[in-house]
C-alpha cells in the first residue's frame, strides 16, 4: 500500500505521543538540543533555558509537523526577508472573512539550521534589541520580553515559558560551560 506523505506523518506524530509523556517527551527533546542551545547563548547571549523551552512550546516537545517536516523548532514564519524554503500550515491567520489560512513558515535542512536561524532572527529585528540588555540569567524577564515584543500572540506566553524552564530545570543549562571548549 502506498501512503500519503502526510499521513506516514500523523501516524508517526500519533504513535510518538502515544508512546512518550509530555514530561518523557521534553527529557528526549531536552537531551537532543541542550548542548546547541548552550552553544547558541555563547554566541548570542540568548538564554539557553529560553530557546529550549520556546523550542519545546513551539513543536510541541518536538512532534509537531512543523518540527518534523519543515524542521522549524520555533514556529517562525517567513516575513518578507526570507528567501529560503517554506512549508504552509494552519496558525493564527485569518482572511478578511474570518477563515483560517495556511500560513508561511520557514523551512529548514536541518534541526541545527532552525536554532541558528532563531537566534539569528530575534538578534536582527529592532524590537528584541531591549532582550540582549539582560542577562543571560533572567530567563523571567527574556520570557516576558518575548512576550512584550509581539513573540505570540498567547498573552500566556511568557508564563508558558517560565513554567517549562521551572518544571524541566532549564535553568541550569544557563549556567552550563560552552560544550565546543571541551571544558570539564
Amino acid at each position: 500500500m502506498n501512503f500519503p506523505k502526510a499521513c506516514i506523518l500523523l501516524m508517526v506524530v500519533v504513535l510518538f505521543s502515544s508512546y512518550y509523556s509530555s514530561d518523557e517527551a521534553a527529557d528526549y527533546y531536552i537531551d537532543q538540543y541542550k548542548d546547541l542551545a548552550i552553544i547558541e547563548m555563547y554566541r548570542t547571549g540568548i538564554p539557553a533555558s529560553i530557546t529550549l523551552a520556546q523550542g519545546l512550546h513551539e513543536s510541541n516537545y518536538g512532534r509537531s509537523p512543523l518540527a518534523l517536516e519543515a524542521k522549524n523548532h520555533f514556529g517562525i514564519k517567513c516575513k518578507k526577508d526570507w528567501f529560503g524554503k517554506t512549508f504552509y500550515h494552519k496558525d493564527d491567520d485569518y482572511d478578511q472573512k474570518g477563515v483560517l489560512q495556511p500560513s508561511c513558515f520557514r523551512s529548514y535542512n536541518t534541526d541545527i539550521d532552525s536554532y541558528v536561524d532563531h537566534s539569528n532572527f530575534l538578534m536582527s529585528r529592532e524590537h528584541y534589541s531591549t532582550l540582549f540588555l539582560l542577562s543571560k540569567f533572567d530567563y523571567k524577564g527574556w520570557a516576558h520580553g518575548l512576550k512584550a515584543s509581539g513573540y505570540a500572540t498567547d498573552p500566556r506566553y511568557a508564563l508558558k515559558l517560565i513554567s517549562k524552564i521551572e518544571r524541566y530545570g532549564l535553568q541550569q543549562f544557563d549556567k552550563a560551560l560552552n560544550p565546543l571548549l571541551n571544558e570539564e
